[in-house]
């Protein structure tokens, strides 16, 4: 069965997170460096069907998009040589909403301050934010 994976594009880290077979539930995958994200996702590719990608898009208040748009767009581009369907999903507040998850979880605090931590919890809300939007 396919799954459908997420990711948390930053400046130097990029977050995955990933769908069970059944599509039911979004779990972190992993955090990579910037320059490893598309070598990672080729890998992964090759293990396991995924049927969609979600790439999160960072808007501000107003509508426009934030400045690292453009480097996204490019590893977007990148993706689809690969023929996967690319979906892009407004992102807005996934980190505020996972270092909050990770207050009110009792995270200790050496632990939330882990930024890799951080970018596979924001993928995986953009993955179930997704997920729910598409009745899944």
């Amino acid at each position: 069965m396919a799954r459908v994976l997420a990711i948390d594009y930053g400046a130097k880290r990029v977050g995955f997170a990933v769908t069970d077979a059944l599509k039911i539930i979004a779990s972190p995958l992993e955090t990579v460096e910037n320059s490893k994200a598309l070598g990672f996702l080729e890998n992964y590719l090759k293990q396991e069907y995924v049927e969609t990608i979600v790439v999160g898009q960072p808007t501000r208040w107003d509508g426009s998009f934030s400045d690292i748009e453009t480097e996204i767009k490019k590893f977007v581009n990148d993706i689809k040589k690969w023929g996967v369907n690319v979906v892009r999903y407004n992102e807005m507040f996934t980190s505020k909403i996972a270092r909050q998850s990770f207050v009110e979880s009792g995270l200790k605090k050496k632990k939330r301050e882990d930024k890799s931590l951080l970018d596979s919890t924001s993928a995986t809300i953009i993955l179930q934010d997704y997920l729910s939007s598409q009745g899944l």
